[in-house]
């Protein structure tokens, strides 16, 4: 069977394309940006790559097509697909009904914490020989790759919010169907696609809805939007978990910064974590996939070895160069949350350092301007924020220095590397915050200082 995949370069739909091949069908695909890593990660896969969306590219005739949602109508290729009345069908579709149906899939949802949270899941299970299928949107360190099918009976998958196709607006993770449910946390995000709060809440009383009674949700104690969500109805025991509180499950911090914490369960310690690792949003990441670990029979204090052998998703907070005495670091920061828990994580870890944010506010929300005054707030760790504004950008970041006074903007990269290399005289952590590419500047900045 012939599979044909368009945007197959999405981290998503990318391994996808992975678990297709392994399962042994013939995979195509085509993207609008074919370029490493994942271009690179798809060849070795032997998948045929084709660059640009164009009705020949299906002229290979396949029995099936998998649209990923970047995609509408008015593409070439979809009309093309529409037109021949090829048979295609969404990837979270495709995923539930070949991969997901006979396994007991453990999803990681929530606005923040995905990605790292899969990936320690899928690391814990690992450890402990379960040998776990998974598919993360990002590439876990530990294991090299982002998606992998095997012949164990657990899958662990991100469990995104962002809806399916052009044909099907409903969240991806309605169709997983998970006996084991992480819901991380939940804000207002997606401003492309969801109007306000409330539409986001019912998307995730959807996927309440899907969770066995026999199954398990774990959540933080103070989250009110979750909490609510769940006042929506539930049908599934919860366990609840908390940092220095008294819920069920409790991360007592032993260092401030996130680095070491001990594990508690209805206050008798399991263990304590040490690891390099920080910030309050990794204790609460770890403690969840500590509690869903512990849902497929792993003992917690087993959970807690294989953390300490963790070693982070490529781009949260990953260290690409030390220069004198400059840290750089690439983190995939996509929301003003995202971005004020790192940067409190590492200022509690590096004291009274210098600490640089650079920042492109690219993901869709906030290219909307959305999140303005959150995101001025956000960078108060910071002694210095810079922020891109390139001229795609649908607001003026002028604004942000209405709410904070450490705010310089920067129109090119050419005008943030100048800069940073004289706050290079100085030292400090320069954190690039950034979910996509950030115009190169991270092998440019290396080469200049």
């Amino acid at each position: 069977m012939h599979i044909h995949i368009l945007g197959i370069c999405g981290t998503f739909m990318g391994g996808l394309a992975v678990i297709a091949r392994q399962l042994g069908y013939e995979v195509s695909g085509s993207d609008q940006n074919v370029y490493p890593p994942m271009s690179t990660q798809l060849e070795q896969q032997g998948i045929r790559l084709m660059e640009g969306y164009r009705a020949e590219n299906l002229d290979c005739k396949p029995d099936l097509v998998i649209i990923g949602n970047a995609l509408s109508r008015g593409n070439a290729e979809v009309e093309a697909v529409l037109n021949q009345g090829l048979n295609y069908v969404s990837g979270p579709q495709w995923l539930a009904e070949h991969v997901l149906h006979d396994k007991w899939v453990l999803g990681v949802a929530g606005t923040h914490g995905k990605t790292t949270t899969s990936s320690m899941l899928a690391w814990i299970l690992e450890h402990q020989g379960f040998n776990p299928g998974f598919l993360i949107g990002g590439i876990p360190l530990n294991f090299d790759i982002s998606a992998r099918m095997s012949k164990s009976g657990f899958f662990v998958i991100e469990a995104d919010e962002y809806d399916s196709a052009f044909f099907d607006k409903r969240s991806k993770f309605v169709h997983y169907r998970p006996r084991t449910a992480i819901l991380n946390n939940l804000e207002y995000d997606h401003a492309d696609i969801f109007p306000d709060l409330a539409a986001i809440k019912t998307q995730f009383h959807h996927l309440v809805r899907t969770i066995p009674g026999e199954g398990l949700i774990i959540s933080p104690e103070c989250d009110t939007n979750i909490n609510e969500v769940l006042a929506m109805g539930c049908w599934t025991p919860v366990a609840k978990t908390s940092i220095n509180a008294d819920s069920q499950w409790n991360a007592k911090l032993l260092k401030a910064d996130g680095s070491q914490f001990a594990v508690m369960f209805e206050d008798n310690q399991q263990g304590i974590v040490e690891w390099f690792l920080t910030g309050n949003h990794n204790v609460y990441n770890a403690l969840s996939a500590i509690v869903a670990a512990q849902n497929i029979g792993i003992m917690p204090k087993d959970a807690i070895t294989a953390l300490g052998q963790f070693r982070n998703v490529k781009r949260r907070m990953e260290v690409i160069a030390k220069i004198n005495d400059v840290t750089i670091y690439d983190d995939f920061a996509h929301h003003p949350t995202a971005i004020e828990t790192t940067l409190d994580g590492l200022r509690k870890q590096v004291g009274q350092e210098r600490i640089i944010a650079i920042v492109e506010p690219r993901s869709n929300t906030m290219r909307l301007g959305i999140h303005t005054e959150t995101l001025a707030k956000s960078l108060k760790q910071a002694d210095l924020a810079i922020i891109y504004q390139p001229q795609y950008l649908d607001w003026d970041l002028s604004k942000l220095k209405n709410y904070a006074n450490n705010i310089d903007i920067c129109l090119t990269l050419d005008e943030i590397i100048a800069k940073l290399k004289v706050e290079a005289q100085s030292g400090g952590h320069f954190v690039l915050m950034s979910n996509g590419s950030f115009g190169g500047i991270y092998q440019r900045l290396r080469e200049d200082l």
